[in-house]
């Protein structure tokens, strides 16, 4: 039987509650007369979403109560509270009146219900497209909301619309930022911004040639992009045909012509100039979905200042490389400012060639940033320009000025803290049953070295532990597995000879599959180690955590497991500091062992959104096994609201996003109390504490032991 609905002085009991009533003076009564002619279903969804929204704010949950009944003859249940957490997010970036303003304005939402409901929003999408851009030949290119909502490129950064939502389905919409990114990464790839375009259109008053423009570079640029993506390209022309800006048969005769010229592998700039004067602007087809816009003032702007400083930074690099030649090269020429050649030039003039660079005719070794340079001066002119190949002389560039200035952490306090260059993660508010979007900053910073005796003492205190560990992984190294029921083997598996007697005698087939074999197994796991340094590990607790990993690092080398170590603390969801130890690209040497020694307590333990950055990071490694330690000395802490049931359940729900992607999480603790909290976060099998820190070496290379095997 269906439960009977609340009367109206239980629904003003509730919402006084909710509403906090002493103190905000908020009246309940209007609000529970709106749910009490409800069914009880109804009354549930309303309180339960009121008592949701509370947890924001009190006067947020009572507008929301006084406009629910409207909103749900409006859309169903999940749109409503799609609406509602629209209104928190709105409070958390950018406070009280325009969240109410989302709960007021409901006739808005309503008429923009296909935005909500099929629209790609880039917030939650820009982790996928960014790594995508930046998998492309050519400059990095980042990726950004643009503020007026149209789509372009200012050589170095594309600007997105906040929403896409001209297809009728989501991830028709997704696809259209993806070829919309192509297609703006094709336009700094392929030189549309080698000419300067405001001093070329500059009588173009109409802006009808520079339509033009637009409209002819999209057929040399879809080109390039079929030969570079092809199956991108496949893609872009089916949301072509679902925009309806497919109409090949409709273009007049002179647009017809110019794909012949246009969309051959050698077309230029150059080429597309040339094609304006042979159509009109009446032969352009409109401009396509995925095109965007050109602004050629924040092209030039952008531009002009990269241009300098790469200039100045590539010839103050080739006077660098030139010393250091010059050092191992009696017979290089004292030259102020020797001049390099480019090897094989004609072959090189591609964008996406390769440049060898020589000296003297000797062809000089480049380090990663001076290809990088090249790379960035390729696109921006086809070539090296002559006068770049000249090293700077003495004092010829300061390059303070082309610096940017770094952003101290430190200065948090002062408000030079902000957002640029971190990454941005989601927090889960458990209260709200809804992420805090765009919540916690997340700065990666570098542990420095320190080159003491730390790790030759460690390596000498547990030298009998040390050597028991070896002995313990070159076993697990070369451990065989016994595979049973194979069809050729080393011996005979007496249960499956049983098996196969009995079905024998019973009338049936009998199995070939009789044998046992050894077989080594192939490991092929990646493991991050998640190091708490919060100040509560001050002291014997900082030391057993570096001894632990300097011990395990040592015999991880014979496994040849990849590893990563990083450090993690913070204070408030502005200031998430993680500290990079070893990355997984990085080999285990002196470096990181200093690095190690380095480890010391900073300030709280905000977990969720080091987890979260850990997930991202294996997500770019291949692995069968991924497997995430933390090693920590108590539970999720931090100074502002993180603390007690609200950060484990962020951290829970952190743990929970990682499981999904196949990582295995595992904590080690000394916090004693930690049976109260980590079953309900890592599962009753996933954690161990250990009650003897001194013990911490030896406990944690027994659990990563027991953890891959």
């Amino acid at each position: 039987m269906p439960r009977p609905a609340l009367n109206i002085d239980e629904i003003i009991r509730q919402l006084d509650v909710y509403f906090d009533v002493e103190f905000s003076f908020i009246k309940s009564e209007e609000s529970a007369q709106l749910i009490a002619g409800q069914d009880r279903v109804t009354q549930d969804f309303i309180l339960d979403l009121t008592k949701r929204i509370a947890t924001t704010n009190n006067e947020l949950a009572f507008q929301f109560s006084l406009n629910s009944i409207k909103a749900l003859e409006a859309m169903d249940p999940h749109m409503v509270e799609a609406w509602s957490m629209t209104a928190t997010d709105n409070y958390d970036r950018k406070g009280l009146y325009p969240a109410i303003s989302v709960i007021r304005d409901l006739e808005n939402y309503v008429h923009n219900a296909h935005i909500n409901a099929c629209g790609a929003v880039l917030n939650e999408e820009i982790s996928i497209l960014l790594p995508f851009v930046q998998g492309l030949s050519g400059r990095k290119l980042n990726i950004t909301e643009a503020v007026d909502g149209l789509a372009y490129t200012d050589t170095e950064t594309i600007y997105l619309p906040a929403i896409s939502a001209i297809m009728q389905q989501a991830k028709d919409n997704f696809l259209l930022y993806k070829a919309t990114v192509a297609f703006l990464w094709a336009q700094v790839q392929c030189g549309t911004f080698r000419v300067n375009l405001k001093q070329t259109f500059a009588d173009d008053t109409s802006g009808q040639q520079l339509e033009k423009f637009c409209a002819l570079e999209t057929i040399r640029l879809e080109a390039y992009i079929k030969r570079e993506l092809p199956g991108l390209h496949r893609d872009m022309q089916t949301l072509k045909q679902k925009s309806g800006a497919d109409n090949n048969n409709e273009v007049s005769e002179n647009w017809q012509k110019m794909p012949q010229k246009l969309s051959q592998a050698a077309a230029s700039i150059d080429d597309t100039l040339q094609c304006l004067t042979q159509i009109n602007a009446t032969d352009c087809p409109p401009p396509c979905c995925y095109q965007g816009t050109v602004k050629p003032d924040d092209v030039i702007q952008v531009m002009q200042k990269r241009i300098d400083k790469e200039k100045a930074l590539f010839r103050v690099a080739l006077s660098e490389l030139a010393k250091e030649q010059k050092e191992t090269d009696k017979e290089i020429t004292n030259n102020e400012k020797p001049r390099f050649n480019i090897k094989d030039q004609a072959e090189n003039n591609s964008v996406s060639g390769t440049i060898d660079l020589e000296l003297e005719g000797e062809l000089m070794p480049l380090p990663a940033h001076v290809k990088e340079l090249i790379t960035s001066i390729v696109v921006d002119f086809g070539e090296i320009p002559p006068e770049y190949l000249y090293a700077a002389g003495p004092g010829e560039y300061d390059l303070k000025k082309y610096v940017d200035d770094e952003l101290n952490p430190d200065d948090v306090w002062q408000g030079t803290y902000h957002e640029e260059g971190a990454e941005i993660y989601n927090e889960w508010n458990f209260k709200r049953q809804h992420y805090h979007k765009n919540w916690c900053v997340l700065r990666e910073l570098n542990i420095d070295p320190v080159y003491d005796d730390f790790v030759e003492n460690t390596l000498n205190k547990h030298k009998g532990l040390l050597k028991s560990l070896r002995h313990t992984f070159e076993i697990l190294r070369g451990e065989d597995k016994l595979l049973k029921r194979q069809v050729y083997g080393d011996d005979i598996d007496i249960d499956a000879l049983v098996e196969a007697y009995g079905d024998v005698k019973s009338g049936m087939e009998m199995t070939d599959r009789l044998f046992i074999k050894m077989h080594k197994e192939e490991r092929n796991v990646a493991v991050i180690f998640m190091v708490d340094m919060s100040g509560s590990t001050k002291g014997w607790i900082n030391d057993a955590e570096r001894e632990s990993l300097i011990l395990l690092a040592e015999v991880l080398q014979i496994l040849d497991d990849r590893f990563a170590i990083y450090g993690f603390s913070g204070m408030t969801r502005q200031r998430c500091e993680l500290y990079k130890i070893k990355a997984f690209d990085e080999a285990y040497n002196d470096e990181i062992k200093a690095r190690i020694a380095n480890i010391e307590p900073k300030d709280y333990t905000r977990m969720g959104v080091f987890i979260r950055h850990m997930t991202k990071i294996f997500s770019g490694i291949d692995a069968s096994t991924k497997l995430l330690i933390t090693l920590s000395d108590g539970k999720p802490d931090d100074y502002d609201t993180y603390r007690g049931e609200y950060g484990i359940e962020d951290t829970r729900q952190a743990l929970y996003e990682a499981h999904r992607d196949g990582i295995h999480s595992y904590c080690i603790t000394i916090d004693e109390k930690a049976r109260d909290y980590l079953p309900h976060m890592y599962g009753a099998a996933n954690y161990s504490v250990i009650d003897d820190v001194t013990q911490l070496p030896l406990k944690v290379a027994d659990i990563y032991r027991r953890l891959t095997t």
